[in-house]
């Protein structure tokens, strides 16, 4: 039973990062390493250290990803010129 649980977070987590890369969508990218966070830490509790899993759910999955998306939000709102002298 162990050891079919740990072959199916790996496998989720090959899986996610693969979507990861694959995805053209920068958002779409984001939530695919959200879910390999997600997925890491759940790797991690598995093997008996929830205060790795605890850091990675919060740091990697709520923070990382916040600011990514925070980060592409505000690239998006970035005017461009037609040309011109740049106003």
């Amino acid at each position: 039973m162990n050891n079919m649980l740990h072959l199916l977070v790996l496998t989720l987590l090959v899986l996610s990062a693969f979507f990861a890369l694959w995805f053209k969508d920068l958002i779409s990218s984001v939530i695919a390493l959200a879910v390999f966070s997600v997925m890491t830490a759940l790797e991690f509790y598995i093997l008996q250290a929830p205060d790795v899993a605890i850091a990675e759910a919060a740091i990697g999955a709520g923070l990382s990803t916040a600011i990514f998306i925070i980060a592409i939000r505000a690239c998006g709102k970035v005017k461009k010129s037609d040309g011109g002298d740049g106003r």
